[in-house]
């Protein structure tokens, strides 16, 4: 039987970038396959929105961030400060999420609406190798996880104080517009 696992999505730092993203994840395992479904409205429009599963390679419950977690006091939760209570970026959801590469250019863009809709039929044994290769770990630990959705326009000012470049891509890919914990259904 199929195990499955749902997020819902609600929002972060809102009320800084001028609007309230939500939407629902959800994650089925069924024999070798794992497939995604992500579903967003109410993003940043016409935005390609990074997205990843957060999580602690110990094996520690994530959790999602918060206000509180903004340690700096600048009014946003940047990536690094999610890191205390979430984890470490673990698995994206672009293209390729059995590959494990992050920055890459090839996560969903959003609508003019600021809605997408992502879904990805994932093989699950090349998953597992390269997360046991890059965590020591071949379990995914879904039910300790949770999702960030992260994305603003490059048109935003944002104040220098927002930490989380990764190379080429700056603040406004990477700070976190969205969260939710991860948990099983059945």
């Amino acid at each position: 039987m199929a195990k499955q696992y749902q997020a819902k999505i609600t929002s972060l730092n809102g009320d800084k970038i001028g609007t309230q993203p939500t939407g629902e994840a959800t994650f089925t395992v069924d024999g070798d396959t794992l497939t995604v479904e992500i579903t967003m409205d109410h993003t940043s429009p016409n935005t390609q929105h990074w997205m990843h599963f957060h999580g602690f390679p110990d094996g520690r419950d994530a959790k999602p961030a918060t206000s509180a977690q903004d340690t700096n006091h600048d009014g946003y939760v940047d990536l690094p400060e999610t890191e205390p209570v979430s984890g470490t970026t673990m698995v994206p959801f672009n293209d390729r999420p059995e590959k494990m590469a992050i920055p890459t250019d090839t996560y969903p863009t959003s609508d003019a609406n600021g809605h997408f809709h992502y879904k990805k039929e994932v093989p699950l044994k090349e998953m597992s190798d390269k997360f046991k290769e890059v965590f020591n770990d071949s379990d995914l630990h879904l039910e300790k996880r949770v999702i960030y959705i992260h994305g603003v326009p490059d048109s935003m000012d944002l104040p220098d104080t927002i930490q989380g470049a990764v190379g080429k891509y700056d603040q406004h890919t990477t700070l976190p517009i969205a969260t939710g914990k991860i948990e099983e259904v059945r």
